[in-house]
């Protein structure tokens, strides 16, 4: 079973990426620049490879447990968020994702 754990946390790592493509794409000019630019499309790219990741970590590991995994991303977007594009992250959005990595790690090892 361990392979698919890997398979849950690449797509999650995979995920996240095509996530921070995505937001630094969001700097275009306008809407369709946006869709054209080179970030945009490697950051949707990313986004089918992890769906195709995902799936096959669902065939072993029960999904009541895979999806809230995926929560850890929502820790390290806020961090990338935070330290890569300047974003603001204060004491209660701190102590949320504090809240959250608790959560994860009780549903991977519950």
């Amino acid at each position: 079973m361990t392979v698919y754990w890997l398979f849950l946390a690449v797509a999650i790592g995979t995920s996240l990426f095509g996530q921070t493509l995505l937001k630094a794409g969001a700097g275009a000019p306008n809407f369709i620049a946006q869709i054209l630019d080179i970030r945009t499309i490697a950051g949707f790219c990313l986004y089918g490879g992890a769906a195709v990741m995902y799936i096959v970590a669902l065939r072993r590991i029960p999904m009541s447990v895979a999806l809230p995994c995926t929560a850890i991303s929502y820790v390290a977007a806020a961090l990338i968020g935070h330290f890569a594009f300047g974003e603001s992250l204060g004491g209660a959005q701190i102590a949320g994702l504090g809240l959250i990595c608790a959560g994860v790690v009780l549903l991977a090892f519950a």
